[in-house]
Order: C-alpha cells, then sequence, then structure tokens
C-alpha cells in the first residue's frame, strides 16, 4: 500500500530571472545541475502534481546563490500551504543570529549547512566553529532543523554538536554519504552507524542513498533494514535532490518507493511524509495548494 502523504525534503529551484535573483555560488562556482537543467517554483510544483507529491521543504541551492534565500523565500510565499524553505546562512558570521530571523520573517523554517559537494571538497572543519555556537543557540531556542551536507569524515563533528544541542535536530543530507560497497553488514558504514545513539540526528534518503544501495555488494534488501534497525524510520525522510538529479521527479520517488517495498508499510509512511512533518511541522498543518 503506498503511503499516504508523501512530502519531499530536499528539492532545489532556479529562477529564470537572472537579474531579480542573481547568481552567487558558495565557493565562488556555479554547479553543472543549475545551469544545465534549472527548475522554476512553477516547474516543482507541477512535477510535484505529476508524481503525487503533497508537500515540500524547498532547499536552498547553495551552489547557485549562496545564501542569498531570496528565490526560495520568495517562491514558498506563493504556495504557503504546500511547500516550506530550508535556507543558508553563514553560522560562524558575528551577524548569524540576525541573519536566521530575517529569514524566519520571510518563512524560512530550516536551515541547511553546506560544507562541500558537486563544486568543491567536503571540509568538515567549520561544522563545529565556536563561532557558529550562538546560531545554534538559536535553533534550540526557535525549533529550526539545520541539515548538514557532510561526509563521514564530518561525523565526529556531527556527533560533538550533536552532544552540544541536543534539542536541534540535525539531518545528514544523503545519510552523509556512507560506503555501502562491502554489503552486509555494512562495517564500511560504521561512521554513520556510529552516531545512532545521538536521537536528535534524522537521515535524509536521497537518490544517492538508493544508488549506492544497489551497487556493488549493495542491496536495498540488506540496507535498509539493518538502517531501520540502527536508527528507525522515525528518523528518517525522503527527498528527491531533484533536479540536481536528474528526473523526472516521478521516476525519483518510483525508485526510491521500489527500493523500500521491503520495509514494513509504517516505515514507509514514516521516511515518506511524517518524518518531514516533524523536521518541518509546518507541513503537517496543510495540504492543500494555494497561490496567489
Amino acid at each position: 500500500m503506498a503511503p499516504a502523504n508523501i512530502v519531499d525534503i530536499h528539492p532545489h529551484i532556479i529562477a529564470s530571472d537572472e537579474r531579480r535573483y542573481p547568481r552567487s555560488p558558495l565557493f565562488g562556482v556555479q554547479s553543472d545541475w543549475s545551469k544545465n537543467r534549472p527548475i522554476t517554483v512553477e516547474q516543482y510544483v507541477a512535477a510535484m502534481d505529476a508524481a503525487g507529491v503533497d508537500k515540500a521543504a524547498i532547499v536552498q541551492a547553495s551552489t547557485c546563490y549562496g545564501y542569498d534565500n531570496s528565490y526560495v523565500a520568495d517562491a514558498i510565499a506563493r504556495y504557503r500551504h504546500r511547500l516550506t524553505a530550508v535556507g543558508s546562512v553563514d553560522l560562524v558570521q558575528p551577524d548569524a543570529p540576525a541573519q536566521i530571523r530575517n529569514w524566519m520573517d520571510r518563512g524560512v523554517t530550516g536551515l541547511r549547512l553546506f560544507t562541500g559537494g558537486s563544486t568543491k571538497a567536503f571540509d568538515p572543519s567549520s561544522l563545529d566553529d565556536p563561532r557558529s555556537f550562538p546560531a545554534w543557540e538559536l535553533l534550540s531556542e526557535t525549533g529550526l532543523s539545520i541539515c548538514l551536507q557532510t561526509g563521514p569524515a564530518g561525523l565526529a563533528q556531527v556527533a560533538a554538536l550533536a552532544r552540544r544541542f541536543p534539542r536541534v535536530k540535525i539531518v545528514l543530507d544523503h545519510l552523509s554519504r556512507p560506503d555501502l560497497a562491502d554489503g552486509p553488514p555494512y562495517r564500511n558504514a560504521a561512521p554513520l552507524f556510529g552516531v545512532a545513539p545521538f536521537e536528535n540526528i534524522y537521515l535524509k534518503l536521497t537518490p544517492r542513498t538508493v544508488a549506492k544501495a544497489t551497487s556493488d555488494n549493495a542491496t536495498p534488501e540488506t540496507f535498509f533494514p539493518r538502517l531501520m534497525e540502527v536508527f528507525g524510520s522515525r528518523r528518517v525522510a525522503w527527498g528527491s535532490n531533484f533536479p540536481a538529479s536528474e528526473g523526472p521527479l516521478s521516476r525519483l520517488l518510483a525508485d526510491a518507493r521500489d527500493a523500500l517495498r521491503c520495509l514494513p508499510a509504517e516505515d514507509q509512511e514514516w521516511i515518506f511524509g511524517r518524518t518531514a512533518e516533524t523536521l518541518y511541522p509546518s507541513l503537517a498543518r496543510s495540504s492543500s495548494a494555494v497561490t496567489v
């Protein structure tokens, strides 16, 4: 049986109006996907309708707009009952708490810290920079979740942050890209499994995860039950990574659903919707789309 409510917590959008929303990519290099296959919020909502996705948390395209969340904030304002925004702020800057509050006033309900990816190798050194702690304290106060884009090398810092700020929900993009190539019992993924005791650490399951779970010695039938055993489905949420992961959105969702058919229906309900509503409570209030 298909999950009753599908929520996507990792799509990206790119404006067609470059004068109103100028490119300012983090690390100075714009990602190929944002140049070659950008989608606007209107196109994304149409893709949601075609795929059967009910709601979404749109993630700031850091490799296109850096810390300027203007487009994602303006975009979700047009679909307040269906979309929310995950913005990006330079947490080590003295004005980071003020910047967070400013974007919250514009509808942002989550943050993302980008330490590397398609345009730069991961550098986790900034994750637990003490200069960022005032911003983390604000997250504790306000209840905003934060997504961390890092690899296995950054998980020691993630654990330290989870321990220092136990009230902050930390979401690992792409499960922090664990090595699954060895197959069961997945000893190479020990760094990921090692952060499971921190109950405020959540996992974002994306097409990258599905690809890793269907490559080399890994299979969905051996990896995803193991993941549920360690973390539980209430700490795992699906995200499409569309269009950074080439679509259509309907296929990305279908691939994820096929990979997770080995799990009980209740686990699928949490992964495809209910965990997302825990991370972004505004998405739980209504499933109707309203535009202005």
